[in-house]
């Protein structure tokens, strides 16, 4: 019998490609979306064959010497000739964390010492961040580890610099609460490892260079300051900055339907989008005063709601 354990998706609110340059970031768990570990009645399933493979991986990690975390990889290796998989409702290639879910689940059962996800300090949150870091690089080919640490504690976290994190709590929700934060389906994956190579390219511009050192920093900072201290004007301001900017240099993240409805919400103010996660397609991010008026603005999209604001 399994331990029934859930892992969430997440979503990071602000931060993305930020964070690679030391700007602040804020993720929050996602309930809507959730996976658990069970034992499949076909052992060879599609997600057991993933987990064979993930296995190689962190074997090659354990034997090399270089592997962070120490995981009892013998009773993995048990389960998995069981049938055992990861059963998940989190879509893949939407930017909210299908593999940060499956990183967290594997830690859970597996990780021996294992760090108690209820009972933890900042420095334990840190050697965390990068043991997952590196059992996350397998999907991404590079990781921060963040993703995998909201899914394991499912709190907010913010991350002040590459160093320094830590759990938060977030405004409440009032009756008052007409505006929202909620994710606009584009209904097709993106692929995280394409979108950091360009990424990674736009980097070696100098011009690109300074804007996210200076405009992307700034904007994307103050959103989180305000947002957590549930001061909206300000919020909604900052949010208009960094909407545009995403627009205007992010481009090749936006996926070509969506870029007329992302100036359109810049233009009307009646809703601001940004990326949510690495782009190029599964989900955007909205964030608007009046969820109500952004949903008839939005006719004919698929939205969910996360929260209200």
């Amino acid at each position: 019998m399994i331990r029934e354990s859930l892992f969430y998706s997440k979503i990071l609110l602000f931060g993305e490609y930020g964070i690679i340059q030391d700007a602040m970031g804020l993720s929050i768990p996602y309930n809507f979306y959730k996976g658990k570990f069970h034992f499949a009645e076909d052992k060879y399933s599609d997600s057991n064959e993933h987990l064979r493979t993930y296995f190689t991986y962190l074997s090659y990690l354990e034997v090399s010497g270089e592997a962070v975390a120490k995981l009892d990889l013998a009773a993995f290796k048990k389960d998995i000739q069981s049938g055992i998989a990861f059963d998940s409702s989190i879509p893949q290639g939407f930017g909210v964390g299908s593999s940060g879910a499956l990183v967290a689940a594997i830690y859970d059962k597996y990780a021996v010492d294992k760090i108690d996800s209820e009972n933890i300090n900042k420095g334990e949150l840190s050697k965390l961040k990068a043991i997952f870091g590196q059992m996350e690089s397998h999907f991404h080919g590079k990781s921060s580890g963040l993703d995998p640490l909201i899914c394991y504690l499912n709190l907010p976290v913010v991350i002040k610099s590459k160093e320094e994190l830590d759990t938060v709590g977030l405004p409440q929700e009032t009756a008052e609460s007409k505006g929202a934060i909620f994710l606009l389906n584009t209904q097709t994956p993106g692929e995280t490892q394409p979108m950091v190579q360009i990424f990674m390219e736009k980097m070696k511009e100098q011009g690109f260079r300074k804007m996210m050192k200076t405009e992307l920093k700034k904007y994307n900072d103050e959103c989180i300051k305000s947002f957590l201290k549930g001061d909206f004007n300000p919020l909604f301001g900052n949010l208009k900055h960094l909407s545009a900017l995403l627009l205007q240099n992010f481009s090749p993240m936006i996926p070509e339907g969506f870029k007329d409805v992302w100036k359109q919400g810049i233009e009307t103010g009646d809703y601001y989008l940004k990326l949510c996660g690495s782009g190029g397609g599964g989900y955007i991010l909205g964030f608007t005063r009046d969820y109500a008026n952004a949903q008839e603005q939005l006719k004919g999209y698929e939205l969910e709601l996360v929260q209200r604001i």
